[in-house]
C-alpha cells in the first residue's frame, strides 16, 4: 500500500479532480484516468477529509487530496514460448505484426498461448497499468492481423492511451468484403452498441445507449463478386469496421461472428499501416506493411471464375 498526499496549488484550481490525480500522478502510479475514476466511484479518494464523491468536481487552490494506492496482487500469467514478428523495439515500446488467430490476451476460454503470453516469454519490461494485459494499449481481434503497439512502462502506456482517447491516432486497414460496393470512397458515420441478442456481438443502431463511430473508406479494387477496401477507422469502438460493413451490406469476408464465414480460411481484415506520436522521441512515427498475398489471390481468382 502507498499513501498519496496532494495540495492543490494556484495553477491548478478549476481543475476536475480526476484530471488533477492523473496529470500529477498516473504516469508515476501506473493509474490510468479511468483507474483513477474508479478509486473516487468505490470512495476511495479523500477530499479534505471527505470523501471524493464525483470526478467531475472541480478542485480548489490547497483542496487536499488523499488515497492509498492499493497494492496488485501478483499476475498469475506465465510466459510462453510463442514465436513474434517485432518490427521496431526500443526501451519505450514496440510494434509487430500480429498473425491471423492470436488472441491479445488471456480471457474467457483463452487461459494461455495468448499475445500477452509471448511477450512476457519475450521481454520483462512490460507496462502494468492493467496487470491482466501487461503492455497492451490497444487490440485487434483474433481474427484480425496486422500492426500492433505494446508499452514497456506505465509513462509511455498512459501517454499512447490519451492519444487513442483523443483520437490522434491514425490506423489504416485493409478489407476484402462481400458484393460490390457503389461509390469509390465514403464515411460510415453510425453509432455502435451492444447487441441486446447476443452479448457476445455488437451492432449499428441509433440508439441512446449507443455510441458515436465514424469510419473513413476507399475501394481499392473490384471483383466480379468482393471488394478490396481501404478503412480507416475515425473512432475506436468493439468490432467497429466488422459492424459497420455488415451495415453497409458488405460484410467482410469470413467473418464468422457477423456473417456465415464459410468457404475461407480466415477473416480478411488486416492492420496494414499505424501512425502515432512517440512520446519519448516527441516526434510522429510511421509504421506499414505489407497486405497479405491471399487478399490478391482471392481477388484474382473471382476475376477469372
Amino acid at each position: 500500500m502507498k499513501n498519496i498526499k496532494l495540495s492543490v496549488p494556484i495553477e491548478d484550481s478549476g481543475k476536475r479532480i480526476d484530471v488533477f490525480i492523473h496529470d500529477a500522478l498516473g504516469g508515476k502510479l501506473g493509474l490510468s484516468r479511468s483507474a483513477v475514476q474508479k478509486l473516487i466511484k468505490n470512495g476511495e479518494v479523500k477530499l479534505n477529509l471527505s470523501e471524493a464523491t464525483v470526478s467531475h468536481y472541480k478542485i480548489k487552490e490547497n483542496d487536499l487530496i488523499s488515497f492509498v494506492v492499493p497494492r496488485l496482487e501478483k499476475s498469475t500469467l506465465e510466459p510462453e514460448n510463442i514465436k513474434l514478428k517485432i518490427l521496431y523495439e526500443d526501451k519505450f515500446l514496440l510494434v509487430l505484426d500480429k498473425p491471423v488467430g492470436l488472441v491479445v490476451h488471456p480471457g474467457a476460454g483463452n487461459k494461455s498461448a495468448t499475445l500477452v503470453n509471448a511477450l512476457l516469454n519475450h521481454t520483462k519490461k512490460l507496462s502494468t497499468v492493467n496487470r491482466d494485459r501487461p503492455g497492451i494499449v490497444h487490440r485487434l481481434d483474433k481474427g484480425t492481423s496486422g500492426l500492433m503497439m505494446v508499452a514497456k512502462d506505465n509513462k509511455t502506456h498512459l501517454a499512447i492511451a490519451e492519444q487513442f482517447a483523443r483520437h490522434e491516432i491514425r490506423k489504416n486497414y485493409v478489407a476484402l468484403v462481400k458484393g460490390l460496393v457503389e461509390f469509390d470512397e465514403g464515411e460510415i458515420d453510425v453509432p455502435i452498441g451492444k447487441d441486446q441478442n447476443d452479448f457476445k456481438k455488437m451492432k449499428a443502431e441509433f440508439s441512446a445507449d449507443a455510441r458515436e463511430a465514424k469510419t473513413i473508406y476507399r475501394v481499392l479494387a473490384r471483383s466480379k463478386n468482393y471488394t478490396m477496401l481501404d478503412l480507416s477507422p475515425l473512432t475506436g469502438r468493439t468490432h467497429q469496421l466488422r459492424v459497420h460493413l455488415d451495415y453497409l451490406g458488405h460484410p467482410i469476408l469470413g467473418d464468422e461472428k457477423y456473417s456465415n464465414g464459410k468457404g475461407f480460411k480466415r477473416m480478411f481484415l488486416h492492420a496494414y499501416k499505424l501512425v502515432f506520436f512517440h512520446p519519448a522521441q516527441k516526434k510522429s512515427v510511421e509504421f506499414k506493411i505489407k497486405i497479405p498475398k491471399e487478399f490478391y489471390e482471392v481477388v484474382d481468382k473471382d476475376k477469372t471464375s
